[in-house]
């Protein structure tokens, strides 16, 4: 069983890109978590951070989570690696919180809330946009029945990924260790966002997969397609990383009482009676080397994880929750008939 808790004690495990966005978060919750260690395989890594952040730095996972006695590790690492470290981590009564994907396939990432159910741990998975203003307005016209009923949904992402970005990387673009391209990596955020907003299961999904325009690499760079969910919604997604920067997502819900327009920092709705409602996001915490379109929700998401363990209760983004956007990214996949392609 997971010890009880009073402080939270907090290790970082992977200290890339993202780290700083768990980093900086951990530090603003210091009223109730303490950063006490971090990991990298990369010691240079481990070591800024640590020197940075001001806590141990180590290049074994195990070793520091047995000698740092910790309640909460942050999983930050590609993502292969996800559900093993999880899988150890709940085998040692520490809770878990990792960065999207939960895996590169369905069945571990299934077996992972199944071993997190029987330690009795908490297990989150990161979708900090839906903690987003202008998602939760968005989400809450729906639920109040503001809206109506969802008729159909559409979102369009056109980012910018040149071939560089994954040949300077050891494990993007990759099959076997990121697990896709342009779905598993950019575009899932969008569909976590319809796929929540929907809350239905789907009946079918049909879509259309290419490499267009990279040549380091086998996996996606293109994908379109359209879910249809049992509730009677149509979702048509369309999303591609050979545009020349990243443009603001961009989601359209279309539905009995109005019309709703949102991205990661601003929605709109405009109702059938002529009123309206909007959110602009307004950034809490600002990570020195963070991508502007990781936004700033991360630390209202391991706020509320933290608040969880700390109570006893389930994260609202818990295991079970994030499978239901898994199952539907894996089924992208398969429908989009690129995964036996092997990578050069």
């Amino acid at each position: 069983m997971v010890k009880p808790l009073k402080k939270l004690r907090v290790g970082v495990i992977g200290c890339g890109r993202i780290s700083v966005m768990h980093f900086d978060a951990v530090k603003l919750c210091g009223g109730v978590a303490e950063l006490v260690a971090c990991c990298d395989i990369k010691k240079d890594r481990a070591d800024e951070a640590a020197a940075l952040y001001g806590c141990a730095a180590y290049t074994d996972y195990r070793v520091m989570i047995e000698h740092e006695n910790l309640d909460i590790v942050h999983l930050c690492l590609p993502h292969y690696l996800h559900v093993p470290v999880a899988e150890y981590a709940f085998s040692r009564g520490v809770h878990v919180l990792s960065e999207k994907p939960m895996s590169t396939d369905l069945e571990s990432a299934e077996r992972a809330v199944g071993l997190a159910a029987e330690a009795g741990g908490n297990y989150g998975v990161i979708f900090q946009c839906r903690y987003n203003d202008a998602s939760q307005l968005v989400k809450k016209a729906v639920q109040s029945g503001k809206l109506g009923k969802i008729l159909s949904v559409r979102s369009t992402l056109t980012w910018y990924r040149p071939d560089s970005y994954y040949s300077e990387s050891d494990w993007k673009g990759t099959w076997d260790k990121e697990g896709g391209g342009v779905v598993i990596d950019q575009a899932i955020h969008s569909v976590d966002l319809v796929n929540w907003i929907v809350d239905s299961e789907t009946v079918n999904v049909s879509v259309s997969m290419a490499n267009r325009g990279h040549e380091a690499v086998v996996v996606e760079d293109s994908a379109e397609g359209l879910i249809s969910y049992r509730n009677g919604v149509k979702y048509g997604f369309y999303c591609m990383n050979n545009y020349g920067c990243d443009e603001p997502i961009e989601i359209r819900l279309f539905c009995e009482k109005g019309k709703a327009v949102f991205g990661y920092d601003d929605a709109y709705i405009t109702y059938s009676d002529g009123t309206t409602e909007e959110a602009h996001q307004r950034d809490e915490v600002v990570s020195t080397g963070g991508k502007d379109y990781w936004g700033s929700s991360h630390k209202r998401q391991i706020e509320q994880f933290y608040s969880a363990c700390l109570n006893g209760e389930k994260p609202e983004i818990d295991g079970a929750e994030a499978l239901k956007t898994h199952r539907l990214i894996m089924e992208i996949y398969e429908k989009g008939g690129m995964r036996g392609a092997k990578n050069s």
